[in-house]
């Protein structure tokens, strides 16, 4: 017999979202009512205040803010999605490096495709790495940079894989096409300005960065869930 999913009902009070507030180490975190013992006290969050919240759980936190966000009123009920309670199958790491206001992406060209898709430099943590050190590696594989990790700035579930994202910094060059392991893409800058309409992956940091850069980055990293497939689709949330 399948268990019969957990359901969460996310409760509103007016045009604000009321969630239970934690403190994880020094760093506050939401959680749906229910979703975690002991409760916490309730918090209600506008739309704007929750999307730059670190809300668990993530899967369900994507839902609910994504039918919030594009205007579908309020969510009933949803079901309980964490993916960060899964062993990943993968863990990855990626370089975030901007310069003169434009940032360091592979650009990707399918041929069945219309226009191009882009991706954060990155790649798998290997054994005995540390995902800082993968980040590093992998930025210099990708694009002949040496970079130095500075914070990070998010971290990402999408199904079975746990990514996340360093601020780096990189001088000189870019390395020959011919030296670069980049899987047939191609390392590109583009402007910071123009990522919240750009088909980049993970598509539900694009917006952030280019508000990031603009606001300040997080003193903690992000936690999301991106199950989006459709990189070309406009997302806000």
């Amino acid at each position: 017999m399948t268990a019969e999913p957990h359901l969460v009902t996310p409760h509103f009070d007016g045009e604000r979202l009321v969630l239970e507030q934690r403190h994880d180490t020094d760093a506050v975190r939401y959680a749906f009512p229910g979703t975690a013992t002991p409760p916490g006290p309730p918090h209600a969050l506008s739309l704007d205040e929750a999307l730059h919240a670190r809300i668990w759980p993530v899967g369900t936190a994507e839902t609910v803010l994504r039918a919030w966000a594009e205007g579908a009123g309020p969510v009933e009920t949803v079901e309980l999605d964490d993916p960060a309670a899964v062993p990943p199958v993968r863990v990855r790491a990626g370089a975030i490096v901007i310069r003169d206001g434009r940032m360091l992406v592979i650009r990707f060209q399918e041929p069945d495709e219309d226009g191009p898709y882009f991706e954060i430099p990155g790649g798998g943590v290997e054994p005995g790495e540390t995902p800082e050190e993968a980040a590093v590696r992998e930025l210099r594989e990708e694009t002949g940079l040496h970079g130095r990790v500075g914070r990070e700035v998010a971290r990402v579930w999408r199904g079975k894989r746990h990514e996340h994202y360093f601020l780096m910094a990189a001088e000189g060059p870019l390395g020959p096409a011919e030296t670069l392991d980049t899987y047939g893409g191609t390392p590109v800058w583009v402007p910071v300005t123009e990522l919240p309409a750009t088909p980049l992956w993970p598509r539900r940091l694009s917006w952030r960065i280019e508000h990031w850069h603009r606001t300040g980055w997080p003193a903690h990293p992000a936690e999301l869930a991106d199950s989006i497939t459709d990189l070309w689709a406009p997302c806000t949330w």
